[in-house]
C-alpha cells in the first residue's frame, strides 16, 4: 500500500511501477482513476481498466449519486469498470493494481469485496490509499499482517520506487510474492 498527502505523486509512482513491471514481462491488471480536466480545471475522475483500457466515470461534477465534495459518484461505472477490472486482474494478471482506495470507491460494497479478494489472492497487489482517510474498512486492510505500507513524500519518491521494486522482484518472487 502506498499512502501520502494529496498531490505528492502516489499515482505517478504507481504508473512508473506498472511500466517497469511490464518491461520485466509481468501482465498487469487492475484499475486507475485519473482526473478529468477541462480547460485546466478538474471536473471529475475516470475509471480505467489497466489491462483492457475500458473506461468509465468514477465521479464528476453534476452527476447524481453519493457526493464527495462537489463530485457525484457513479456507482454503476464503479461496479462495471472498477470492480470488473480488479476481478479480471485476480484471474488474468501477474500484478494487481488498485489506484486508488478512496472516499469515492468506498461507497461500493462490491468494490470493498473486490479489494479483499485481491489481497487474499496469491498475487502481489500495489494499491494507493489517501493519507487522511479515516474509514473502518481502510483501517482493517492496513492492519493486515500481509500489508506493507509506504508513505511517500516529494523527497523519498525515488527511494520508495526502488524499495517496492526490490520487494516485487527479489529472488524471482515477483509473480508469487505478496506486497
Amino acid at each position: 500500500m502506498i499512502t501520502g498527502k494529496p498531490g505528492v505523486g502516489k499515482s505517478t509512482l504507481v504508473s512508473q511501477l506498472i511500466e517497469r513491471a511490464k518491461e520485466l514481462g509481468m501482465k498487469v491488471g487492475g484499475l486507475s482513476t485519473p482526473e478529468i480536466r477541462v480547460g485546466g480545471r478538474r471536473i471529475g475522475f475516470k475509471l480505467v481498466d489497466i489491462a483492457t483500457g475500458e473506461e468509465g466515470i468514477l465521479a464528476k461534477v453534476g452527476i447524481r449519486g453519493p457526493m464527495v465534495s462537489k463530485y457525484g459518484v457513479n456507482l454503476e461505472d464503479l461496479r462495471r469498470v472498477g470492480v470488473g477490472a480488479i476481478k479480471r486482474a485476480i484471474i488474468e494478471s501477474d500484478l494487481i493494481v488498485i489506484d486508488e482506495i478512496g472516499k469515492m470507491e468506498l461507497f461500493s460494497k462490491e468494490f470493498k469485496q473486490a479489494v479483499i479478494d485481491a489481497l487474499d489472492s496469491e498475487k502481489p497487489v500495489i494499491a494507493t490509499v489517501g493519507k487522511f482517510l479515516r474509514d473502518p474498512f481502510v483501517k482493517e486492510i492496513l492492519n493486515r499482517e500481509d500489508i506493507l505500507l509506504f508513505e511517500i513524500t516529494k523527497g523519498n519518491r525515488d527511494t520508495v520506487f526502488e524499495e517496492i521494486l526490490d520487494i516485487l522482484f527479489e529472488k524471482g518472487c515477483g509473480i508469487a510474492g505478496v506486497l
